[in-house]
């Protein structure tokens, strides 16, 4: 399993995503739609991405009852997206709908994968907003554990937390980490954060890096950049 930079379009139309996509050339980066740009364009801007020939994490974290959620992973399922996501608080019995949801006609489905804590999240705003009081990182692992238990692919957690799930879920779990930025970089409303190079120190599998790429002054140059330091 090699590792791999993907970039968060986090644009609100479709003409922002493809004139951006459009700067790479032949070259066809791994992105990540997310709920900004899926809601403003729709399922015809993943499809039209597809046909571009990239990979695509379709980052709409879902979060409800099993049975909807199920519904929902068979309809994003659909759109022949790589990568899909949901929130791990929503327990095993959803998780475990989602990647029955996941399965296309076919049999072949996409990677599923659980989002532990958000990177924005600190252990003061966990405790005091969600009364969870255990420590985050140990929160982080116990919902991978989960994740790993109800057959998913792997995880979203910060790079911080990358070697610490490997060693309890096994090397072959996913690790997909945001939270990552150029050293001297600003940091953003990002709270655990890490470099490319220290994430791959730490055992990342993939980094999602949007903002230090995307508003870069030569985003091409941005993403190359990432890429040396992670990939190498």
């Amino acid at each position: 399993m090699g590792k791999d930079v993907i970039i968060a379009l986090d644009f609100d139309s479709w003409e922002a995503t493809l004139a951006f996509l459009d700067r790479f050339g032949e070259e066809k980066p791994f992105v990540k739609i997310g709920m900004e740009l899926y809601y403003a364009a729709g399922p015809a801007i993943v499809q039209e991405i597809k046909e571009r020939g990239h990979k695509i994490f379709l980052d709409l974290k879902l979060h409800d009852i099993p049975n909807t959620v199920k519904k929902a992973m068979r309809v994003l399922s659909g759109l022949g997206v790589d990568m899909l996501n949901l929130h791990a608080a929503g327990t095993k019995a959803m998780m475990e709908a989602a990647l029955e949801g996941a399965v296309r006609p076919d049999g072949t489905r996409s990677l599923v994968i659980a989002v532990t804590q958000l990177t924005s999240t600190s252990q003061e705003r966990m405790e005091e907003e969600l009364l969870i009081e255990k420590p985050l990182d140990q929160v982080v692992l116990h919902y991978a554990q989960c994740a790993a238990q109800a057959g998913l692919a792997g995880v979203v957690c910060s790079p911080l937390e990358a070697g610490k799930v490997h060693a309890a879920c096994g090397d072959g779990f996913l690790t997909v980490t945001p939270g990552v930025r150029f050293a001297g970089g600003d940091v953003g409303d990002q709270v655990r954060v890490t470099t490319p190079a220290r994430a791959k120190e730490l055992g990342s599998d993939y980094i999602v890096v949007g903002r230090p790429i995307t508003q870069a002054e030569d985003p091409v140059a941005a993403y190359r950049r990432c890429v040396a330091e992670f990939v190498g």
